[in-house]
């Protein structure tokens, strides 16, 4: 099934990094998750990902498909030119970005609106631990996080939390005097001079639980980081299922939950949820274009298995380089182009409601969610 023309909504990217700030990256580091420098030297090029990956961005950039050549076309090109070629070969119409990612080393979030319409996904971690450095007292600190929740930036259509990677999704209800310590704690880390990091349990929970109640407020989605990621990241505790608390709460049922990544590996767990609960939407980023084709298919099949489809979404989690915003629209069509075929070819569904699907899951559902 060709999917060609159905123009893009990728809800969940990142910006792209600076020109400057990419010298500073090893061009493998944007096809793993992992840093140690032995993976991106040397084990991310084993993969089928980058394999894959270099004789696509060889053809889209004119040149043979191996490293050295792809990064000699890159720097002949020039930045400009090679984020071009990949946006207009993607056909995105809308991108959300969560430029709560490396943002002092990432292009600005408007300049992306040459290639797509841009709406901003506002990280919270990232909020909290700005206003952290800012603000000495608790009282302040609370009252400046609660208020930039609740009148964000107008471009602002959605809220994402990593709690996953910091402290994971078993969030307890907060306890005040455990955040208020927690919080005294990374004052005491910015006095000193140190980075800010948000890692305290109660005080992560808190975060978490305050998005929710302005998400409820102002009838946004929340987009959790769920399933892989980088050895930051407790697998364990990225497992959507533990956010059932929070799904079941009454004061939450209003609230869009959406959960990044296909939660791979727990795939179905995630589709279940999204089954089940009707304020849970399920995503397909970084599992499409990361893992393998018989990956990406299974991810797309796991989800097709129980999962309506009008809760399933699009997305490239695209970061660092254009390339993966390109691999990623390239891959987003085609697997869910012939899983789709599939479903018709068993008896599932009819043409006519396969391509209703296919228009559903990369633009429509996303549309509709964010009021786009």
């Amino acid at each position: 099934m060709d999917l060609s023309a159905i123009p893009l909504v990728d809800q969940h990217a990142h910006n792209l990094l600076r020109p400057e700030s990419a010298r500073d990256f090893a061009y493998p580091s944007a096809f793993t998750e992992g840093y140690a420098a032995e993976v991106v030297t040397r084990h991310v090029q084993e993969t089928i990902f980058f394999r894959r990956s270099m004789r696509e961005i060889a053809e889209l950039l004119g040149c043979e498909p191996r490293l050295e050549a792809i990064l000699e076309a890159r720097e002949r090109l020039g930045f400009e030119e090679v984020a071009r070629r990949c946006f207009a070969a993607a056909g995105f119409e809308v991108i959300l970005l969560d430029d709560g990612f490396m943002p002092d080393r990432v292009m600005p979030t408007e300049w992306h609106n040459r290639f797509a319409q841009v709406r901003r996904l506002l990280r919270v971690e990232f909020l909290a631990e700005q206003l952290i450095g800012a603000l000495s007292s608790w009282e302040a600190f609370e009252e400046a996080f609660r208020a930039a929740l609740h009148t964000p930036d107008p471009e602002v259509v959605g809220f994402k939390t990593i709690v996953a990677y910091r402290t994971g999704l078993a969030i307890a209800p907060p306890d005040p005097e455990a955040v208020r310590t927690a919080f005294q704690a990374m004052r005491q880390q910015a006095e000193r001079g140190e980075r800010i990091r948000l890692a305290h349990k109660p005080l992560n929970d808190w975060v978490v639980w305050q998005t929710l109640e302005a998400a409820t407020h102002l009838r946004l989605p929340v987009q959790f980081h769920t399933g892989f990621g980088d050895p930051d990241l407790d697998l364990r505790w990225a497992n959507p299922l533990h956010l059932r608390p929070l799904l079941e709460h009454p004061g939450f049922r209003r609230v869009p939950f959406v959960l990044l990544h296909a939660s791979y590996p727990y795939t179905r767990e995630a589709g279940y949820l999204a089954a089940v609960y009707p304020h849970v939407y399920v995503d397909l980023g970084l599992a499409i274009p990361f893992l393998s084709q018989t990956g990406m298919a299974f991810a797309v099949r796991a989800f097709l298995e129980l999962t309506p489809i009008s809760k399933i979404l699009f997305s490239t989690d695209a970061h660092l380089i254009p390339e993966l915003f390109y691999l990623g629209a390239r891959w987003g069509r085609r697997i869910l182009g012939e899983i789709l075929e599939e479903t018709v070819r068993a008896g599932d569904l009819t043409v006519t409601e396969a391509e209703d699907a296919a228009e559903a899951i990369l633009r429509r559902n996303a549309r509709a969610l964010y009021a786009l």
